[in-house]
Formats: structure tokens, C-alpha cells, sequence
């Protein structure tokens, strides 16, 4: 027969293993990283890209404008016209998770060229404006406007002047 004190710590080692058992296997149940996984990676695809549509120059030149929303203005001796070239903003489809923070780089100006011809653009604009939080789980729609500067007749003849940009969106 077992004394008393033997029976006690019989009992206590059995509990003591019952419970570390028990932990052991509660803890067996969790999975454990770590470290957390990297965000999934913005992307962007182009829906509409800009133009300035038609316009006709003057003496000394100008700029035109088209903001995000697609309106379009003009400075200097720039006159709009509105025949067969259409004018509109550009248009990017951003996928990024939601409540990313999303700065865009618009870039340097950029040139525009027919043949030997040439005239600056710069991107300054977009909506929504940057930085923006993403808030959307589906794609966010985001336009960006531009300014052409335009020289006079002798410098930027009549024609279709073609070029591209390079925007960054960086995201946070």
C-alpha cells in the first residue's frame, strides 16, 4: 500500500500530465507564421487612352487642356474644334487591396511628333487625386488629364502628332 504523500504526488503528476497534454495539443491546433504574406501586387490596365482631339493654331501658339473629367480649355491663340477627333482623359483600371494608400508619379513632360515636328506634353492631374486610398474590392477607375503645349503654325503644322507617357502608381 502507498503512503499517503506517495499517493498525493501520484495524483499531482497525473493532473500535471493531463493538463500539459491537453495545452499540447490545444496548441497543436493553431498555426503559427512567422512572418505575414506580401501584399498581392497592384495592377493597372488602360481602359481609354488621352486625346486632345482637333484643334486649330494660331500665330503664336498655346496650350490645351484636358482635365480629368474630360473637359477641355484652351490658352493663348489655340482655337477647339469639334470635328471627327474626339477628345477625352485617360482612364486606368487600378486592382490594388483595399485600404492601400496609392501615390501616382505623373513623370517628366513627354513629346508628341509628327515626322520631324514636335510639341510637349505633361501629365498634371488625375481624379481621384493622388495619393488616394483604395476603398473599393473591385477595380477603381482612375483618370488622368494633361496639358499640350503648342507652338505656332510654322513650328507645329497641321497633322496627327503621336507620342506616349509613362505615369508610376506606387503603392503603400
Amino acid at each position: 500500500m502507498k503512503k499517503p504523500s506517495q499517493l498525493y504526488n501520484t495524483i499531482h503528476y497525473k493532473a500535471l500530465h493531463s493538463i500539459f497534454s491537453s495545452i499540447a495539443l490545444i496548441l497543436l491546433c493553431f498555426s503559427a507564421n512567422a512572418q505575414e504574406n506580401p501584399p498581392r501586387p497592384l495592377q493597372v490596365r488602360t481602359f481609354q487612352n488621352l486625346s486632345f482631339g482637333a484643334i486649330i493654331q494660331g500665330n503664336s501658339g498655346g496650350t490645351v487642356t484636358i482635365d480629368p473629367q474630360g473637359s477641355r480649355s484652351t490658352t493663348g491663340d489655340v482655337v477647339l474644334t469639334y470635328q471627327s477627333h474626339s477628345y477625352y482623359p485617360a482612364i486606368f483600371e487600378v486592382d490594388a487591396i483595399p485600404g492601400s494608400i496609392i501615390n501616382i508619379d505623373f513623370g517628366s513632360p513627354t513629346v508628341l511628333s509628327m515626322g520631324s515636328w514636335s510639341m510637349s506634353m505633361q501629365i498634371n492631374s488625375s481624379v481621384p487625386h493622388s495619393p488616394f486610398i483604395n476603398t473599393k474590392s473591385t477595380n477603381t477607375e482612375v483618370r488622368i488629364g494633361g496639358t499640350l503645349t503648342i507652338g505656332n503654325k510654322l513650328a507645329n503644322p497641321a497633322g496627327d502628332y503621336l507620342g506616349f507617357f509613362t505615369i508610376t502608381f506606387i503603392q503603400q
